[in-house]
């Protein structure tokens, strides 16, 4: 009879709960990343965000001259859209791997293209003025900052490590974990990607 008396309670409660997440939208959906850019690409033409046709973009900050983990990331973007292409050929044939330096001034058209070439046959490499790599990693949410120079002259350049998934339209749609391998990058393009 006690429980009774609070059942209308209980509704109303229920009511106000916020509901489970829906599965299938894009956990980077109406997220302000991203935007128009015009960079230049691996053979010296301009690249912009429409340049990209109607196809979908995982998109990878770094540097070439990175010790570490912009060519282990890279490898298991290339690795794991080389997985989508032995599942799926058709969704894997829409997907470019884009690179886009945050040293452009080592990073020049000629050495972004063979880096980027080294991970996959489609991807491309991305590079420009200090100005439009500052205001493209912006609009990304991409932090990279110049590290001390050594003795000998060189650097390294502290930077985000954040793979994106844009769709046709450059719009944001998912984080790709490509810290965790080729395999999660390959689930999470075969689960995104449409």
């Amino acid at each position: 009879m006690t429980l009774l008396r609070f059942l209308p309670l209980l509704v109303a409660l229920a009511a106000c709960s916020p509901s489970a997440p829906d599965a299938s939208t894009p956990p980077l959906a109406g997220a302000r990343i991203g935007g128009p850019f015009r960079l230049t690409g691996g053979d010296g033409t301009p690249v912009t965000d429409r340049s990209l046709g109607k196809r979908w973009r995982v998109m990878y900050f770094g540097y070439t001259f990175c010790p570490d983990v912009c060519p282990t990331d890279m490898q298991a973007i290339g690795a794991g859209l080389r997985l989508l292409e032995a599942r799926d050929p058709a969704k894997a044939q829409r997907i470019v791997p884009v690179f886009v330096t945050v040293d452009p001034a080592r990073d020049t058209a000629p050495v972004v293209r063979r880096f980027a070439a080294a991970f996959h046959p489609r991807a491309i490499g991305l590079t420009g003025s200090e100005a439009a790599i500052a205001a493209m990693a912006k609009s990304y949410g991409v932090y990279a900052e110049k590290g001390e120079a050594s003795p000998g002259g060189g650097y390294l350049v502290n930077h985000a490590r954040t793979t994106y998934l844009m769709d046709p339209n450059n719009l944001p749609i998912a984080l790709i974990p490509a810290d965790e391998g080729p395999e999660a990058v390959a689930n999470a393009l075969e689960r995104w990607v449409r």
